[in-house]
This record gives C-alpha cells, structure tokens and sequence, in this order.
C-alpha cells in the first residue's frame, strides 16, 4: 500500500494560497484597468474642455467666463493628477500582486518537486516488494515441482 505523502497538506494549502493569490491578482488588474480608463476619461474630458475654452476665448468671452473656465480647467487637472497617483499605486498593487503570485507558485512548485520525488520512491518499494512476492512465489512454485518429482 502506498504511503501518502507527509508534506501533502502544506501542498495543498500552498496551492489554496497560490489560487488566492491569482484571484486576488485579477482583481487588482480589474481595478488597475478601472482606474486608467477614469484617467483616460478626466485627460480626454479636460482636452474637450480645453477646446471649448479657446474657441469662447476666440469669439470673445467676459472676465466672469475667463476665470469659470480657467477655474474649471485648475479642477480638472488637479483631478487629473489625484487619478494619475491613483494609478501609480494601482500600478505598484498590481506588481506586489504579480510577486506574490510568483511566490506562492514557487512553493507550490517546491511541494510538487518533493510529492513527485516521494511518489517515485512508493513506487520504487512497491515495485521490489512485488518482485520479492514474485521471486518467493516462483520459488515456491519451483521447490513444489522439484519435490513432487
């Protein structure tokens, strides 16, 4: 009978955490994505308001209107720059998220290595226990013949 092999719950729970880890992960792409598509929407709303602006300023606006658009575009761009922080510390979550990941896959791997080896081994003693089965029953088989002649 095959023995289990002793480390096989830390090979399991290392592959739990490893599973934990790849979700966690594709949450953190998921939200890094949320994020950079925000940025993208403040850069290209700022760039249309912007457009706005010197098309009033060419065809000629009040000073009340100068500073509400210059006033709007300063809030927008300090929004832009609150989100493009936002995303560099998405950005670091995300590679934190990938290294761990890594982690735990290398120590999945660590436990398969020593499963396998262990299996390679129960299969080796299996093997000879039943060539020593085999040889024995030959042999008696063998002394039987040998003395009914």
């Amino acid at each position: 009978m095959t023995e289990q092999f002793p480390l096989q719950p830390l090979l399991d729970l290392a592959n739990n955490r490893m599973d934990d880890a790849a979700r966690r992960l594709g949450e953190l792409i998921a939200s890094d994505r949320a994020v950079e598509e925000k940025l993208a929407l403040l850069v290209e709303y700022r760039q249309e308001y912007q457009a706005r602006f010197v098309e009033a300023a060419r065809n000629g606006i009040g000073p009340d209107a100068w500073r509400n658009y210059s006033a709007f575009l300063a809030k927008l761009d300090e929004a832009i720059a609150h989100q493009q922080s936002v995303v560099s510390e998405s950005k670091r979550r995300v590679e934190q998220g990938q290294q761990d990941w890594v982690d735990q896959r290398n120590k999945v791997k660590a436990f398969d290595t020593l499963s396998h080896r262990h299996q390679t081994q129960q299969a080796r003693k299996e093997a000879k226990q039943e060539q020593r089965l085999t040889d024995e029953h030959a042999a008696k088989q063998f002394r039987d013949r040998t003395g009914e002649e």
